[in-house]
């Protein structure tokens, strides 16, 4: 009869840049304003120049979701992984491309016996400008989006 639905608080997917230590920042998943979840996450090399293609972090800005894929094959990328579209750096000279939130993983999800598909610790949280979790947390990311809704966007700040 004539009852609305309940409408649902947003969600917001956040990466939270460490100057400080880059491999040591967090991607926050958040429904309005409560906290679902929070994952230590890296960008780059250790790099904080967003200019530096393949080795500066993601550059400040919301990064639209252009892709999500538990299986996804790409060179680099296998497995879970998070699509970003292309964004320009602060700076306005380099368009970054080719960017994901992932792991590293065989394509089936899988942990390989060697490098890149192997996650080892503290070093494997260093990129080419991604944003990596930890294999058991990018899983997790995705069944908590999959039941709150996926955002469009993923915003990052330092």
């Amino acid at each position: 009869a004539g009852g609305s639905a309940a409408v649902r608080p947003q969600v917001t997917l956040v990466f939270d840049k460490n100057p400080a230590d880059p491999g040591r920042s967090t991607l926050t998943v958040l429904r309005g304003a409560e906290r679902q979840a929070r994952y230590r996450a890296g960008s780059g090399d250790g790099s904080t120049d967003d200019c530096a293609a393949d080795r500066g972090w993601l550059p400040d800005g919301e990064w639209r979701i252009v892709l999500k894929d538990r299986r996804f094959k790409g060179g680099k990328v296998r497995g879970y992984g998070i699509r970003l579209g292309n964004m320009r750096c602060a700076g306005g000279t380099v368009t970054r491309t080719e960017m994901f939130v992932h792991s590293e993983m065989h394509r089936d999800g899988s942990q390989g016996d060697t490098e890149p598909r192997r996650w080892d610790g503290e070093a494997d949280y260093l990129s080419d400008g991604c944003v990596k979790l930890r294999p058991e947390d990018i899983k997790d990311l995705f069944a908590r989006l999959d039941d709150l809704g996926w955002p469009e966007r993923l915003r990052v700040t330092a």
